[in-house]
């Protein structure tokens, strides 16, 4: 038996006598007649009572007895009183017996309440604390999903997880019959999550407790720091109060609740509604944007579905017809008899989520982002079929690549479990440090992009990881001597393959010759680090017998990763770019000394962005014609589609849907073809290298072009 199985265990049983030793006053016999009693009459029970016994004081009592969890007089408690008995479909989470059934604490099955419970009781002490709530550690949602290996925050999430999910909604749509997603149906009705479902907030897509649309990715569970991750680290279990005298640790203005909804990070500067203000706490971005929802479920119910909507929060079953079309649903309307009975497909999802991020007034702590998509997600889908759709032209669904949780960068694992050890530094939140501290990785579970931990060692200060020096793929050692925090940037951005790894894929074979052993290296992702110190630290594949340049010192002030980007947000300071180039977009930029046409196009007036652009495509070419010419088998690429080269086997030249897929990955790589598409695939996978370092990146896709036999004529190497 664990240590902690032992304590629930010891903790159970103390309660039980706790309850024994604090029973009402009943009559006794005894020697004298007790003046303190109500009755008159001896009574050593009574704690007046000279021979009453000594009492037990409960642990926390007073505390619970300030939670709503302790209000058995609240509509949460009183709501069957005329029934006699809380149903077994509530009484789980509305009642001690109840959940003490669910539980299995009274040694029924677990996860099923067997028989209606008894009124007038609340989630009291012993309803948490007893054997079964000891082992208790998976939580099964609505969805369907589970959640397995919980602490004592499982006992939380059984009764905050709602009672819907996508699945109910798109079975409640099926069971009307329904294959049109707008066309109404009295048969349809409103799905309601139930209230304060923050377990769904903060779990995301793993538990689907929101309406996810078809195509579109979803936050998981929301990372929040190690220490703040659970309902009991963040709330007091006894009074649900939120440990704001711990979050002013980190947010120095959340000494109460209000604070606390105006908290807003370095990485949640995205303007989520659109209202032009990111000053505001997420909270009311959340707001904001569930407001904007509701004004497009008005405009759909109204235009779509030929019925005008109103909802009222405090009236089952919450959407009514609005006869009035006040917008508003008056208290005559917010009856029974007047509940919206013209719901499509489209408007049912659509107002599930409405509700869902209504119900759960913490959602921006417990997972802001996942609700966010939500919203955006329904107002996209109602806009669909509004003449006048609701404006998300300023409105955002996603936060900048580092946060970007719901994208391929930090989802790619979520099937397996696990970020294997080579993927961990770059892809998890966790791995930077860990790498920093031992110089390996070890495999991680997935995490929900990065966060504060995984740049600064100090959360109260600040204060960043000092990194003196990056090792870089080809071997080499290299930094920004007087920028600390790019040395950060430089441990992921500096892609995954080298010159020096090509070459030994390549060594002691022909250069023209096809072999089943030489295989596509692949550098990754936006390797700017690399692209930034050129020759030094050999990125791009460099061909022998050629001179390129090393670390590309742009000018004093904006020659390193923070100087050049908003460390945050990701986004070129372009503003700044401005005082020495009079150009609205950095794309446009040229060297103001330079006349010389790289690409060979005719036009000197371009920014080195577009030369950099159509020696690309020149690359491209001279691979194609190489591959047809060559080896006998043409060759197609898409960024988007592993493993980016693919057969061409109808002979078009462009990569046709049946032609993407890994079956058709390209085979019978010869040396020179490897060169070519490693250096292809390089400049792709950096659209900032114009501006990284662009004279190196000119020169080697020059030389690239060359040694594939393509015509450079007219074109010059820097």
């Amino acid at each position: 038996m664990s240590k902690r199985t032992i304590k629930f265990t010891l903790l159970a049983s103390l309660l039980v006598l706790i309850a024994l030793s604090i029973t009402a006053c009943q009559p006794q016999a005894a020697a004298e007649p007790c003046p303190e009693c109500p009755t008159a009459e001896p009574c050593p029970e009574c704690p007046a009572c000279p021979e009453a016994p000594e009492t037990v004081a409960v642990p926390f009592l007073e505390k619970w007895q300030e939670s709503g969890h302790a209000d058995a007089a609240s509509e949460s408690f009183v709501h069957w009183d005329e029934e006699g008995a809380v149903p077994e479909s509530c009484a789980a989470c509305h009642s001690e017996g109840g959940f003490m059934d669910f539980v299995g604490a009274d040694g029924s099955e677990v996860g099923v309440v067997n028989a209606p419970a008894a009124i007038g009781t609340s989630v009291t002490c012993v309803a948490c604390h007893n054997d079964a709530t000891a082992s208790y550690t998976t939580v099964k949602f609505p969805s369907g999903a589970e959640v397995s290996d919980l602490g004592g925050e499982a006992v939380c999430m059984t009764c905050h997880q709602g009672r819907a999910s996508k699945v109910q909604v798109d079975a409640s749509i099926e069971k009307a019959g329904l294959t049109d997603d707008d066309t109404p149906s009295a048969d349809l009705g409103f799905t309601n999550i139930h209230y304060y479902a923050a377990a769904v907030s903060r779990y995301g897509h793993t538990v689907m407790g929101g309406y996810e649309y078809e195509g579109k990715a979803y936050d998981v569970v929301f990372d929040h720091v190690a220490g703040y991750q659970t309902c009991t680290e963040c709330h007091d279990s006894h009074t649900l109060a939120l440990k704001t005298d711990e979050c002013v640790t980190c947010h120095v203005d959340a000494s109460s609740v209000e604070g606390v909804r105006n908290i807003r990070m370095e990485s949640s500067l995205t303007d989520y509604d659109g209202d032009g203000d990111i000053a505001e706490g997420v909270a009311a971005e959340i707001e904001g944007l569930n407001a904007m929802l509701f004004q497009a479920i008005q405009a759909y119910a109204a235009e779509v579905a030929g019925s005008p909507i109103a909802y009222n929060v405090h009236a089952h079953p919450y959407f009514f017809i609005d006869t009035n079309a006040d917008g508003a649903a008056d208290e005559a309307e917010s009856v029974r008899d007047n509940m919206y009975v013209s719901f499509t497909g489209r408007l049912a999802k659509a107002a599930y989520n409405y509700q869902t991020i209504l119900k759960d007034p913490g959602g921006y702590a417990h997972g802001g982002k996942y609700l966010i998509q939500l919203a955006y997600d329904s107002i996209e889908s109602l806009n669909e079929k509004l003449g006048t759709p609701v404006d998300l032209s300023t409105a955002h669904r996603e936060d900048p690549g580092h946060f970007a949780s719901s994208t391929e960068a930090w989802r790619h694992w979520d099937e397996e479990g696990l970020v294997p050890a080579g993927c961990v530094k770059c892809h998890t939140a966790g791995g930077l440090p860990q790498f920093l501290a031992e110089g390996v990785n070890t495999s991680m579970a997935a995490s929900s992009g990065l966060n504060c931990a995984s740049c600064h060692n100090d959360l109260t200060t600040l204060s960043i990881f000092e990194v003196e020096s990056v090792t870089f793929p080809s071997g080499a050692k290299v930094a920004f001597t007087e920028d600390p925090a790019s040395n950060l940037c430089l441990q992921c951005h500096q892609g995954r393959e080298s010159t020096v790894s090509v070459n030994r894929a390549i060594a002691g074979k022909d250069l023209d010759t096809p072999d089943e052993a030489v295989r596509f290296r692949n550098v990754h992702y936006f390797a700017a680090g690399s692209t930034v110190f050129g020759t030094d630290v050999k990125g791009m594949y460099e061909f022998d017998g050629k001179e390129y340049l090393g670390q590309y010192a742009h000018t004093t002030g904006f020659s390193t990763c923070t100087d050049c980007h908003d460390a945050h947000q990701l986004a070129v300071k372009a503003s700044a770019c401005a005082g020495c180039h009079q150009v609205d977009d950095p794309e446009k930029i040229r060297f103001s000394t330079s006349a010389d046409d790289y690409d060979g196009d005719g036009d000197v007036t371009e920014g080195i962005a577009g030369e950099i652009e159509t020696m690309t495509e020149k690359l491209y070419e001279a691979l194609q014609t190489y591959s047809e010419d060559e080896l006998g088998t043409g060759i197609i690429y898409s960024g988007s589609a592993y493993p980016y080269f693919f057969k061409d086997t109808n002979g078009n030249g462009e990569g046709d849907p049946d032609e993407l897929t890994g079956a058709n990955g390209y085979a019978g790589w010869s040396p020179r073809l490897l060169q070519g598409a490693y250096n292809l695939q390089y400049a792709m996978k950096d659209p900032g290298a114009f501006a990284h370092n662009p004279k190196y990146v000119m020169q080697v896709l020059f030389d690239t072009i060359e040694a594939l036999g393509g015509d450079v004529t007219g074109m010059v190497r820097p």
